[in-house]
Order: C-alpha cells, then structure tokens, then sequence
C-alpha cells in the first residue's frame, strides 16, 4: 500500500516537472521568436517561423500548431513586437488538452529605432 502511495506521489512530481519544462520552452521560444522578428530587417512572420523551429526541435510538433505574431503598441507609444502561442497542457506524458498553455513573447521592435535616426538632424 506504502508502496504504491509513494510511487503515485513519485509519478505526480515527475509530470510537474514535464509540464514546467514545457511551459519553461514554449515561453523561451515565443521570447525568442518575438527579438527575432523585432529585428529591422525582419517581419512579425519570420517570428512566428522561428518560434515554430525552437519549439519542435524540442519538443513534439503538437505543441507548434497555433502561433501567431502581431505588432501592438504601448500606452508610452513603443512598438512591440508581440509571440503568443497557444499549446496542449501535457498532463498524462505529453498528452493533454489542446488549450492549456497560452504564453507570449514581447520584443521592442528596431524599426522605429531606425526610423528615429533617419530623421536626425546630422
């Protein structure tokens, strides 16, 4: 009986740890798929196409499924470029329901740091 208690206990851990470490990656990569289409010689898609790389190359293409990338403004005017993915909740292994997880990257975008030092006087 103590037995199986502990390795209940045990399994329950490890697919915390399962599930942490997904949504550890998954914020990881939308970050990164954010700098990388803030770039100023990028597009918010080429975000998304990095972001979707990132996240298969570790883990399962499931999780890669619904990305998307916009261009927002803040209240202080600053242009962001904006990663969210939305991904299953592994709660048996990977297996989970479809819309568990829903992170977003953020990036400062480098056009209008560009546009800013074109229009300079010299």
């Amino acid at each position: 009986m103590v037995t199986a208690l502990l390795l209940f206990v045990v399994l329950a851990v490890l697919q915390i740890a399962i599930a942490l470490y997904v949504r550890n990656t998954l914020i990881a990569s939308a970050s990164e798929g954010a700098r990388f289409g803030a770039r100023a010689d990028a597009a918010p898609g080429d975000g998304v196409t990095r972001t979707e790389a990132l996240i298969t190359s570790a883990l399962n293409t499931s999780f890669a499924r619904d990305i998307s990338a916009q261009t927002t403004t803040t209240p202080g005017g600053v242009r962001v470029v904006v990663v969210t993915v939305v991904a299953p909740l592994p709660l048996i292994g990977p297996i989970g329901p479809g819309d568990g997880f829903n992170v977003q990257g953020r990036a400062f975008s480098e056009e209008q740091v560009s546009a800013a030092t074109s229009m300079s006087p010299p």
